[in-house]
């Protein structure tokens, strides 16, 4: 009977925690809506949901990324460096 409660809304400091971002990133984050909050009085709420879906999706583009980057270097032979490392 001892279950964890697994909040559904975040404090900027428990979200920070949790996904190991700062406090400056997670503002900004929920000023250009990528991170749903909510506003109680004076306290700010992240929504978990939210939070961990942006996550997915950076991390899936991300993965695009490399692979696109992988393509060009065996297409065009592309070297990240100048001597070949």
């Amino acid at each position: 009977m001892n279950e964890k409660i697994e909040p559904t809304w975040l404090t900027y400091e428990e979200a920070g925690r949790l996904v190991g971002l700062g406090r400056t990133t997670l503002w900004r984050l929920a000023r250009n809506g990528d991170i749903k909050t909510a506003r109680v009085g004076r306290a700010v709420r992240i929504e978990r949901q939210s939070l961990e879906a942006y996550l997915r999706l950076q991390a899936r583009d991300f993965e695009v990324d490399n692979q696109k980057a992988r393509s060009l270097i065996e297409r065009e032979g592309v070297r990240r460096y100048p001597d070949g490392a």
